[in-house]
């Protein structure tokens, strides 16, 4: 590229952390970036809310890369998320609590975890030496995001899939289960139980292993202090490099001319153009609402049709008037089984994952501590209630009520103690991150989805590109931050400059 050539500009739909991060690498290989967030603050689903002097967070449990030994880490000292940040690694990824009182402990170190398993279910002992042995071998697989995938070349993938030979055998064995299909090889009826309720009973169990790793090589900590603030890190990076965020600004149409993406159509009216447009929004949004579906090809139209999503959740905050510290420290909370199921939505209810966040106290006044419940529920419920505002908020208050009361043989004077609540819905979800059914994640990860890349580019389309978790299953922060990075890597390559990780 010229040396005199103008300054490329570009427009980001969408201020969560796939958003963010594209605009701090393309402002550090010096585009000039706008970003326009729907939403009056930045993060996405990255965030937290005050109330009454508490702050619920609605994202983090971990973030991957938290180690400095691991390859995530750089790109997080890249985008400024991670400086500065104190981090806990817990003992305990979650618990599973049955209606008879047995507990499971899903330890984060997988000596113990071995250990606890065969305890339980002498019976399966052959399954679980297989299964941590198989989880220890991932320890190796490298986690790097490396080259973006458009900008490999054969040698790139051969070396790629050389590394992965020694982990054959391990994918043979279970890239193709779900945690429902493993929690049926167990002969011990409590394990399957356990296996067939802590997550989803589609989710992948290979997902699963490489959390377990993750968290064994105490390389996903918790940050203190929760989501929000390092969201707000990356902006406060972003601005600092020069980059411009517009709040309250949702974007209704991208503007096409010549079958190129040239600006967008705010909700005002107000028109901004750009030499390249990047969606970091909502998949389904970008392309059947804001592209009207002209750029949809059979394929893609086909996974939106029947891939999975993560389902819609009811997201419960509380504010607790005590410490709590009797409850044990673990990443994810405990899976309860309730005796008596509650009715939430028109659906029964059975199952509650609780997190009893005492172990930060940056979110709760002092002697206080935060507690969330969530669970799965009707999206077409709420949002048929929300059109009688009404009737929405007093149903939001009856299952959070139902919830409390739920939870009070578990946690004994529970109902008295509790000072604060606050209820998100799916409708909650849809209004301020604009995702398609409310789906918190996008994507879900299964067996047949795990290893699926949407397209970041659309046939027909130029100067368009889309990223974050609804370009690849399972979403996440790690898939935000390498999103972000590689669309600037190919953006530099398209130009003929060379990337870099530094301020120009």
């Amino acid at each position: 590229m010229n040396a005199t050539a103008p300054q490329r500009s570009l427009i980001i739909i969408g201020a969560g952390i796939a958003g963010l991060s594209a605009g701090v690498y393309a402002q550090m290989n010096g585009y000039h970036t706008r970003i326009y967030e729907m939403h009056n603050q930045a993060g996405g689903l990255c965030t937290a809310w005050k109330r009454k002097g508490y702050t619920v967070d609605g994202c983090i449990h971990w973030l991957v890369g938290s180690s400095p030994q691991d390859a995530f880490y750089p790109l997080w000292e890249e985008v400024g998320l991670i400086q500065g940040r104190q981090f806990i690694y817990q003992e305990e990824l979650m618990r599973y609590a049955s209606r008879g009182g047995r507990e499971f402990i899903f330890y984060t170190d997988l000596d113990r975890l071995e250990a606890h398993l065969l305890e339980l279910a002498p019976e399966d002992a052959a399954l679980i030496r297989t299964f941590i042995a198989d989880t220890r071998r991932m320890m190796h697989m490298k986690n790097a995001p490396g080259e973006p995938p458009e900008l490999r070349t054969l040698f790139d993938n051969l070396k790629g899939m050389a590394e992965m030979l020694p982990l054959m055998g391990v994918f043979r064995r279970w890239g193709g289960m779900d945690l429902s299909g493993f929690a049926k090889k167990f002969a011990n009826p409590f394990l399957r139980e356990v296996f067939g309720n802590i997550l989803y009973p589609n989710f992948s169990l290979m997902a699963l292993m490489v959390v377990m790793v993750w968290l064994h090589k105490k390389a996903a900590g918790y940050p203190l202090g929760g989501s929000l603030p390092m969201a707000q890190a990356v902006e406060s990076r972003f601005r600092q490099l020069g980059g411009e965020i517009h709040y309250n600004a949702r974007v209704k149409k991208i503007l096409v001319e010549n079958d190129q993406a040239v600006g967008v159509l705010l909700e005002n009216g107000q028109e901004e153009r750009a030499d390249d447009i990047i969606s970091a929004a909502d998949g389904h949004a970008t392309l059947f609402e804001m592209l009207d579906g002209r750029y949809v090809d059979d394929s893609l139209a086909a996974f939106y049709r029947s891939a999975p999503l993560f389902p819609p959740i009811m997201y419960i905050g509380m504010g607790v008037n005590r410490r709590m510290d009797d409850v044990p420290h673990s990443v994810s909370g405990t899976m309860l089984a309730l005796d008596q199921p509650i009715t939430v939505a028109g659906q029964q209810v059975d199952h509650l994952d609780v997190h009893v966040f005492n172990f930060d106290p940056s979110l709760a006044p002092p002697g206080k501590t935060v507690m969330t419940v969530l669970f799965p529920t009707s999206y077409e419920y709420w949002k048929e209630r929300y059109a009688e505002k009404e009737r929405y908020d007093a149903e939001k208050q009856e299952a959070a009520l139902a919830v409390v009361r739920a939870l009070e043989s578990r946690f004994a004077g529970l109902e008295r103690d509790v000072e604060m609540i606050d209820v998100a819905t799916p409708v909650t979800f849809e209004r301020y991150t604009g995702n398609w059914k409310a789906s918190w994640e996008g994507w879900m990860i299964t067996p047949q989805t795990m290893m699926k890349r949407l397209p970041k580019r659309l046939p027909r389309l130029k100067n368009f590109w889309m990223i974050g978790q609804w370009v690849q299953p399972g979403g996440g922060l790690p898939t935000g931050v390498v999103h972000g990075r590689q669309i600037v890597q190919i953006l530099c390559r398209r130009d003929g400059k060379p990337f870099t990780t530094s301020r120009p």
